[in-house]
């Protein structure tokens, strides 16, 4: 019987219909718990399709079932619809999961990269002019972001440990790729973070002041090395390259390709600077909640100021950063950015640029759209009438969802053009001697607390939904990366999780909000108490630098 290659499964038989299970192995099989790809490899990405010697198979024949044979309402279709009848099968429950712990994961990661390089600056100011008021903020926020770095390692265990229990066919498929670059980072980033973590947090009069900023320094670092990690595996999986596929398995050829991909750079940039913008607009809502209470010392004024500033620089770049990260989207990713901007028709003579709408899948088509004609041409190819592919240019099973990306972009632009008028608001109230005065601006700057973090969440989601259906773009479709697991399993697993994520990070949002409302030390006040080296007191733990000169209420 005629055999062919595939990244996914090494064995593929070409008969009249095709079964593909959790085991990775391609079937025929009665088991509703198998996915039907009659037409699966027939929509094998084009580009991979010949390197990976995948034969170009159409929809097949089947007699099985109710069908005819040899229509399309055959036994393979009817299967396939009875299996679209349940509410959610265990590759949907496992999706649900991921996003849901990732989503709970990357908030915190995202505030302590910004909040380490925030407080190595206020250490070194400190350092430089001696005012107690930079000590006092340096106290402070390492509090938080004690707080902050201990969550985010405890959910990343839990991610670690997804890849294995809810996703070995992608472990086992990329696996060489993807776990040498989390090694990584964990020999380079994590090990650095947490020798000087233990300096940074309880070293203030263990060792000397520059010593104690090297440590600082160190940690800081360490966050943005995590970063390089991190986003390096998961551009790979948006852009992959430096590859080969043996007997069913991605083999890297070149690492330097895999680590620095098309993506890499652009995507690198937009995640620094927007773990900076996050913890820049929690230090401005933190100050403006002090200001609202009637705090105008110099600490609550220094640093309402300084993330002001930082916000001012940094917003306007980060927009420019993901213009040109659209542009390298529309270059290897144009089904996700057709998805994004709802585009169906591939227009000739310029696109339009849909500012709002509601893009139905089945309909093929984006409802009520308020578009401007020539912007999507001009805003996505710098060009007056530069072409952009619409979603109906590439096979229904090949699409995004774009009625979420649409809108999760939608909410990350928005929310990025609101914290570039806080920034220059702040600007001209400076201007006008009023920042520290303004209540109605530190409402507005309260409030934009927590859309860093929307931002930001809306940012991934755009980018991971947008990838759909590939885990590996153009290499490795999602429903082929699950584990064997029913849908029971799952359920028990994403129910058990939500519980415990909410308990337990709930928690720790809790106690961040009650630092953050406790405030800096009052002058006077230098928290040096707190960080005294006493022989008759027992070693600290890391939280419990967050538990000082908290009240007991």
């Amino acid at each position: 019987m005629p055999q062919a290659r595939h990244p996914a499964a090494p064995a593929v038989i070409t008969q009249k219909c095709f079964k593909f299970d959790t085991n990775q192995r391609f079937k025929s099989t009665n088991r509703l718990q198998t996915l039907d790809i009659c037409d699966e490899l027939a929509h094998f990405a084009p580009q991979h399709r010949a390197r990976y010697s995948v034969p170009t198979l159409g929809p097949r024949p089947c007699t099985r079932g109710t069908g005819a044979a040899g229509s399309p309402a055959g036994g393979c279709r009817q299967l396939r619809s009875t299996r679209m009848e349940t509410a959610f099968s265990a590759l949907d429950l496992a999706r649900v999961q991921f996003a849901f712990t990732v989503s709970f994961h990357i908030v915190f990661p995202a505030l302590s990269i910004g909040l380490a390089s925030f407080i190595a600056v206020l250490e070194y100011r400190w350092l430089k002019t001696g005012k107690a008021y930079y000590k006092n903020l340096c106290l402070f926020w390492s509090k938080i972001f004690a707080v902050a770095f201990g969550m985010g390692v405890v959910s990343g265990v839990v991610m670690a440990y997804q890849f294995g229990t809810n996703w070995s066919g992608f472990s086992s498929f990329a696996g060489s790729v993807t776990g040498p670059l989390l090694m990584y980072e964990v020999m380079t980033a994590f090990f650095l973070e947490a020798g000087f973590l233990g300096i940074m947090l309880f070293g203030w009069n263990r060792v000397s002041p520059r010593a104690h900023f090297g440590a600082t320094l160190m940690v800081a670092i360490g966050t943005l090395i995590s970063t390089f990690w991190i986003l390096a595996s998961n551009s790979w999986m948006q852009t992959p390259q430096g590859f080969e596929i043996v007997d069913g398995q991605v083999v890297p050829t070149d690492w330097f390709a895999i680590i620095f991909n098309p993506s890499f750079p652009y995507r690198l940039a937009h995640m620094a600077i927007a773990a900076f913008v996050v913890a820049a607009l929690v230090v401005a809502a933190t100050a403006a909640w002090h200001l609202l209470k009637g705090r105008r010392d110099k600490a609550v004024k220094k640093m309402f100021s300084m993330s002001l500033w930082l916000l001012l620089v940094l917003a306007p770049l980060q927009a420019v950063i993901g213009d040109q990260h659209g542009i390298n989207t529309l270059r290897h990713q144009p089904a996700k950015l057709a998805a994004i901007e709802g585009l169906w028709e591939t227009e000739q003579g310029g696109t339009a640029l849909n500012l709002f709408g509601i893009p139905d899948m089945k309909a093929e088509t984006t409802h009520y759209a308020v578009s401007i004609p020539h912007l999507g041409s001009l805003i996505l190819t710098h060009s007056w009438d530069g072409e952009i592919r619409g979603l109906k240019s590439f096979p229904p099973e090949d699409r995004p969802n774009s009625t979420v990306v649409f809108w999760s972009f939608r909410i990350m632009v928005g929310l990025g053009f609101a914290m570039i008028g806080l920034a220059a608001l702040a600007w001209l109230l400076r201007r006008r001697g009023r920042l520290y005065e303004a209540k109605w601006f530190h409402k507005f700057a309260l409030a934009m607390g927590p859309t860093g973090f929307i931002s930001l969440l809306a940012g991934w989601v755009t980018t991971e939904v947008g990838r759909q259906p590939w885990v590996v773009y153009g290499v490795m479709r999602t429903s082929h990366a699950v584990s064997p697991l029913s849908t029971q399993q799952v359920s028990v697993s994403l129910m058990t999780f939500v519980v415990v994520y909410f308990l337990v990070f709930g928690t720790g949002v809790y106690y961040m909000l009650k630092l953050m409302r406790k405030g800096p030390a009052l002058p006077g006040d230098t928290h040096d108490d707190a960080h005294d080296a006493r022989p008759d007191r027992t070693a600290r733990r890391p939280l419990s630098a967050a538990n000082q000169l908290i009240d007991a209420a």
